[in-house]
């Protein structure tokens, strides 16, 4: 279930691969001002195995994308070289794959309107043809529309640990039935292993800061003086990044589905996933009540809400195998799925069904229409071709772990854990409890601190029940950026707030592109209505 903006409705297959624009949120000076771009070792392109012989990006054919998607043949891809280490830019190179949409109209072009879907570990060379569907002909006669997979992702030298589980959800440390983290702290000390001993120190140079500078090396190489931006849920945290480390490079900056820069990483998961999810989840409770008389989990949110909880802590004892799957469905993956698809709104009627299904196979009671729900939601999506299994998984340690050093004294794990299973029980303890980065290498360097410099060019879009990156990391980067930036924040749930049912939120935004102004205060939107 790759959950991104657009792929919402088609990734279904999925349910294991589940994208955690996770928020968790994401991730002066960083002492590289004079690695930042102006430095003499231009990258050249590459394409089709052939290296420009200047600092340009030769367009051609994109890749075969993950199976069952179809490449727009309008998107056009290409390869650019960037240092592996910004403090050594004569050392080794890595490649980073970028693709244009051409749309912006001569004599109406302002530039290019750079795309990245977060994740964290999500590759964005496809976002361009995604978001093109969505954006009104004002916004594509002004700029050509850039995606790239960020370095180590996907076709961007992807990175691989080799890790046993390749799953995204599978690093998501729950707790055991009764609250031990035992085989949490072995799982974490074992992935952390397995990266410095495969990875070597080369991980270390995969984390945001350096994608940023990428970033600039992709604005040399497409001949812009500035770049604008659309980043949403770790791309927000990404795009003040590159906002802090390049402002006078800056145009105009959409951030969606935001992280607070101040609480990179741990901080932002542990105090805040429980409460995201515990503000979102009602939203899918009120849906599965509304379908009581043929699902029967409850006629209101609290019943539900019961349903639920007793059925994740029945599936954490008593794991069932899902037919015609080589799996079993337990506590942990009943609520990964449901986090996954507390994204959209769209999806929170067959999350209903799901948990009806979920429940009925504890029964053993599932009909043939069960195991179809089943077998749907829980399928999942192979890795785009030439991409590593665990490629998602390892770049998604990387960051985490490698911007922002974590606590690593097990003992606080355990003591924080069960104090957040009693205050959070939708989310178990998992969000306090120990990860891999406890055992990780310390960061290469500090993280970058976002602050209030540079113009007022950054509109910030916030839903209010965002499970994902919650209210309250829209607002602290908001707090970040001061008076450079401006506040829409939107009554609805979810993780997306453009094209999500919101006329008011749509203007900002799309005023912001065309025009260039922001609102002169902060926004609240209450006329979301259902998308047709």
């Amino acid at each position: 279930m790759r959950m991104t903006r657009r792929s919402g409705k088609s990734a279904f297959p999925g349910g294991r691969r589940v994208a955690t624009a996770l928020a968790v949120a994401t991730l002066a000076g960083t002492g590289l001002a004079a690695c930042d771009g102006n430095a003499a070792d231009t990258p050249r392109a590459q394409v089709a195995g052939q290296t420009a012989d200047y600092a340009g990006i030769d367009w051609g054919t994109c890749p075969e994308p993950a199976g069952g998607t179809t490449r727009n043949p309008r998107l056009t891809c290409g390869t650019l070289k960037v240092p592996l280490n910004y403090r050594d830019p004569n050392g080794t190179k890595i490649e980073v794959a970028v693709s244009r949409l051409a749309t912006a109209e001569p004599g109406k072009r302002r530039g290019v309107l750079l795309l990245n879907p977060g994740g964290p570990a999500l590759g964005g060379l496809f976002m361009p043809a995604t978001m093109a569907a969505t954006l009104p002909k004002s916004v594509l006669d002004r700029y050509d529309l850039i995606g790239f997979d960020p370095r180590g992702v996907e076709h961007s030298t992807p990175q691989s640990c080799g890790l046993k589980d390749p799953s995204v959800s599978g690093l998501f440390p729950y707790p055991a039935a009764d609250g031990s983290i035992t085989k949490n702290v072995a799982l974490a000390k074992a992935d952390a292993k397995t990266c410095a001993d495969t990875a070597g120190d080369r991980l270390q140079y995969f984390n945001t800061a350096n994608t940023a500078r990428d970033m600039d090396r992709v604005r040399q190489a497409l001949g812009e003086r500035k770049i604008s931006y659309w980043g949403q849920s770790y791309g927000t945290y990404l795009g003040a990044v590159y906002r802090s480390l390049f402002p006078d490079r800056t145009d105009r900056m959409i951030l969606e589905g935001n992280v607070d820069p101040t609480r990179v990483w741990a901080d932002e998961v542990a105090d805040r996933w429980g409460k995201g999810m515990a503000d979102r989840f009602p939203d899918a409770a009120a849906a599965a009540a509304a379908q009581d008389s043929t699902l029967g989990l409850g006629n209101s949110v609290e019943q539900v809400t019961q349903s639920y909880l007793t059925l994740a802590e029945r599936l954490d004892r008593e794991p069932v195998p899902v037919p015609g799957m080589s799996l079993s469905l337990d506590g942990p993956l009943l609520r990964t799925v449901t986090y996954g698809m507390l994204l959209h709104n769209d999806t929170l009627a067959p999350l209903a069904r799901f948990w009806k299904a979920a429940a009925d196979l504890a029964d053993g009671s599932a009909t043939d229409a069960d195991d179809a729900v089943l077998q749907q939601i829980l399928a999942d999506t192979p890795p785009a071709p030439g991409v590593p299994e665990d490629n998602q998984a390892t770049m998604f340690l990387a960051l985490v772990c490698g911007d922002a050093e974590w606590p690593h004294d097990t003992d606080g794990y355990a003591t924080r854990t069960a104090a957040d299973r009693k205050a959070w029980p939708l989310t178990a303890g998992m969000p306090a409890n120990i990860w891999a980065c406890a055992f990780w290498k310390k960061p290469a360097e500090r993280p970058v601190t976002v602050s209030d410099e540079g113009p007022r060019n950054t509109l910030i879009l916030q839903n209010r029940r965002d499970n994902a990156t919650p209210w309250e990391g829209g607002t602290g980067l908001h707090q970040a950026l001061g008076g450079s930036s401006a506040f829409v924040g939107v009554d609805n749930g979810g993780h997306y707030v453009y094209d999500e049912g919101s006329a008011c939120a749509d203007k900002a935004t799309v005023g912001f592109l065309t025009t260039g102004d922001l609102p002169g205060k902060d926004v609240y939107c209450t006329d979301v209505a259902p998308k047709e």
